[in-house]
Order: structure tokens, then sequence, then C-alpha cells
């Protein structure tokens, strides 16, 4: 189960296992969504003290992504390529059967010896949903079928038999064997789930293991941490969720250096395609109950990297940034989620030159590392 002791922060970086980059730009970005490139990155990840990698789930071309690998084989490809590294598999509900995913996810796990995780996506694009001729539903509907989806995984791995009557699925006397491995502190794998509106913050608070949020800044991050919090201990859990943040960083000599490349970035942005998007995620947000989507209040700007990882302000020198993310975690951050504009040369750069920072000032805060529970 989750825990508030004090534990060093983890960092995971995106997965480009779709074409184009983490931002919508014409700027240069030397990185590449092929195997090849992203099985040396996962292993270069792995080295620099990343602890996870975040695959992307896309079923059609959008938005710059025109090609895209499929998420959980991805995932365990890169599994299998490395030896520490957890890699979470990001799905949408509504395109997995809960049994089957559960399936799937515990033969995964003894592939890798416990290292594989998933990412609950409730969905933003319609398109992926209807022209496969899926329903799309309501936001508010999508993430109660998120719920379901949760609780159901969680009952077919630590329940025998498994037994769930939802309103999207049903289970009766499921056993499935063999379960996922499991430890302490680790009952099964890792379940994670996103998004910025209240029916996020709800499922998240009730359910997850952790919460992934888009890029934010200081006051948008105590807002959630709050949120998750009361949701939690109104549902009766002993602990809230572990608390994940979207990050795009920009680690340069200077501050100005590191100001203009994102100052290039948002200049060369592919404008239909930003506008595109913002469209498109502020359709499958308006029909929140309270209008509080996953973009309901990102700019332009925000959208140019399309998980509004410029808001979390990663960006200037080595210890400018270290001393950002160290802030966050003082405020209840668990995990940073990392996006660069050239992923294997700056996942190693961050390694080397941001992590060593990062614990130094953990440790002067008293936030002492304690070991992870080692693998079985």
């Amino acid at each position: 189960m989750p825990t508030n002791a004090p534990t060093p922060l983890s960092f995971a970086y995106w997965v480009p296992n779709v074409s184009g980059g983490l931002v919508t730009s014409t700027i240069e970005q030397r990185t590449d969504w092929s195997y090849d490139y992203n099985v040396a990155l996962a292993r270069i990840a792995e080295e620099a003290g990343f602890e996870y990698a975040l695959t992307q789930v896309r079923y059609t071309a959008s938005y710059s992504a025109e090609y895209q690998h499929e998420s959980t084989s991805f995932s365990l490809a890169l599994l299998l390529a490395t030896q520490r590294l957890k890699v979470i598999a990001a799905v949408h509900p509504g395109m997995w059967q809960p049994g089957v995913l559960a399936k799937w996810l515990a033969t995964a796990d003894h592939l890798s010896n416990g290292r594989v995780a998933v990412n609950i996506v409730s969905g933003w694009l319609k398109d992926e949903f209807t022209k496969l001729g899926e329903p799309w539903l309501e936001h508010d509907e999508r993430y109660r079928r998120s719920a379901e989806f949760i609780q159901a995984l969680r009952a077919i791995w630590t329940e025998d038999p498994a037994n769930l009557a939802g309103d999207f699925y049903r289970i009766r006397d499921f056993n499935l064997q063999p379960k996922p491995l499991s430890w302490d502190g680790r009952p099964h794998p890792e379940i994670f789930q996103g998004g910025n509106s209240t029916a996020a913050r709800i499922n998240g608070g009730r359910y997850s293991d952790w919460y992934f949020s888009n890029g934010n800044d200081f006051d948008g991050v105590t807002a959630q941490l709050a949120d998750l919090r009361r949701v939690a201990a109104d549902s009766g859990r002993a602990e809230p969720p572990r608390f994940g943040l979207n990050g795009f960083v920009i680690v340069r000599d200077t501050e100005a250096e590191a100001k203009e490349v994102l100052r290039e970035i948002i200049a060369k942005a592919d404008v239909p395609a930003v506008q595109g998007f913002g469209a498109a995620v502020r359709q499958a947000g308006a029909s929140t109950t309270d209008q509080r989507g996953m973009w309901a209040d990102s700019s332009f700007e925000d959208l140019v990297q399309y998980n509004d990882g410029f808001r979390t302000q990663l960006i200037g020198t080595a210890e400018q940034v270290a001393e950002r993310i160290v802030a966050y975690r003082k405020l209840g951050v668990n995990l940073i989620l990392a996006g660069f504009l050239h992923f294997q040369e700056e996942v190693e750069a961050f390694g080397r030159n941001v992590l060593p920072l990062v614990r130094e000032l953990e440790a002067h805060a008293g936030l002492a590392p304690v070991p992870a529970p080692a693998l079985p």
C-alpha cells in the first residue's frame, strides 16, 4: 500500500513510443519512436537513476503523433531489455476487458521479476473510440468506468475468487493463476491513474496507488494534494495515493539559455496541431459536472507540451531545477514524470548533473532516503 514515510523522490520519463516528440513544435527534437532508440534510452535512464518509464497510449494519428507503437507490447519489450527499470503501461478502459489485462499484467510481472505497472487512462481523443466502433462516454462516465476497471484489476489480483457487480464490468467467481508477484509494500502491480478534473481526483483518492497530475505550479499542486487527501480520508483509506507530477525539463548552463530554448519551442509551435489538440481536449472535458476538465485553463503555450509540462517550470540551470524539484517534494510530490527535447542525451545529463543535487538537497531537508523493498 502507499506510504508517506520519508523516501527519496522517484523519477520517471515519458517513453517516446509515438512519433513527433514531446512538444508540438518544429524545433529540432533529437529523439525517435523506434524500438532500438527506446531500448538504448531505457538502459541510459536505468543507469542515470530513473526508477520508472511511462509508455504512451495512442491508437490513431493525432496532433503530430503520426505513428504509434502499442503501449503494452512496447512496455514488455522495454522490461525484457532492462534489469531494474519499472515500466508503466498506459491503457484505456473501453479498449480492454479488465480480466484480460489483469492476466497480461500478471504474466508480464513474472517475466520482469515484478517490474510492470499500469496507468489507467480514461481517454480524451474521441476519434480513438468512435473510429473503432466503441462508445464515447461523457467525461464523468468515463471516469466511473475507470473506477470499476481499477476495482476489477485489484480484485482479480488479490481475491479467490474475484467478484464484481458493476455498471460496466461483471466478474463472477473468477480465479486468476498465477497471481502477479507480491511482497511487503507491493501487493500487486502498481496502479497509476491521472487527470486534473474532480472526477479524476475522486478516482485517485479512492482507488489508485498513484495519481498523475499534468504540469502545475506550487499552488495548483497544493490544491490537488489537499483534494486527494480529503477524498482518501472520506473513503476510509489509511493513506492517500502517492503523487506524480509531469514536468518538461530544460537544463542549460545558464537560466537565459534554458529560457531561450523554451521561447524557441513556442515560437516554432505547429499552430494548427496545437489548436486542434486544444479543441479536442476541451470538448472531452466540457461535459464535466463542474467544468473542471483536465486542460480547462491551459493556454496555447501550455498546450505546446501536451501535458502542461512547462507549467512545472523545471527550466534553468541544474541547481535551479534541482531546487524547484525538492520544493515540490516538500509539498508532498513523490515522483517527477519528466519529458525532454533530446531524450537520450538529456536523460543522461539529468542523471549526471541534476539528480545528485536533488539527493543532496533531500538529505539537507531531512528527507532521508529509506531503501525500497527488494525485488523477490
